[in-house]
């Protein structure tokens, strides 16, 4: 089963948690061959696509705090069989500019380029256990 959009009811149990919490969002993305059309990224590649799509989102980091602090090449799924292009991680400051961005309709109106680029994708909340190490 593939998914590309949010699934509301874990959005909202999210909402449900320290709003003012930091938290990183793992993005794992597999491009689509060909973008679907419609979405203003017709005849691109899911990658050209995606990359449209990232420009576009760059420009709400200021309301969001969505800031991407690691992106690479997927290679090979040592544990498992799931097959992935890229993996982001993406900081927001706290888990409430997250879960705003949902309702924002800036970001609504870009949102249709990400499904339109991405054939399955996986995005897991995660926060911080252990500190982080200097030096």
């Amino acid at each position: 089963m593939n998914y590309v959009d949010a699934d509301l009811n874990k959005l909202a149990a999210m909402a449900g948690n320290a709003q003012d919490e930091a938290v990183v969002m793992l993005n794992l993305l597999k491009y689509r061959d060909v973008a679907e059309p419609g979405y203003g990224v017709d005849g691109l590649t899911g990658e050209q696509a995606y990359r449209i799509y990232g420009e576009k989102f760059a420009g709400l980091n200021a309301r969001f705090g969505g800031e991407p602090i690691w992106m690479g090449k997927a290679l090979n799924t040592i544990i498992g069989s799931e097959d992935w292009d890229i993996a982001i991680l993406v900081a927001y400051p706290t888990r409430k500019q997250f879960v705003e961005m949902f309702k924002d309709p800036d970001y609504s109106r870009i949102a249709p380029i990400r499904g339109a680029a991405l054939q399955d994708s996986r995005l897991v909340e995660m926060s911080q256990l252990l500190p982080k190490t200097h030096g």
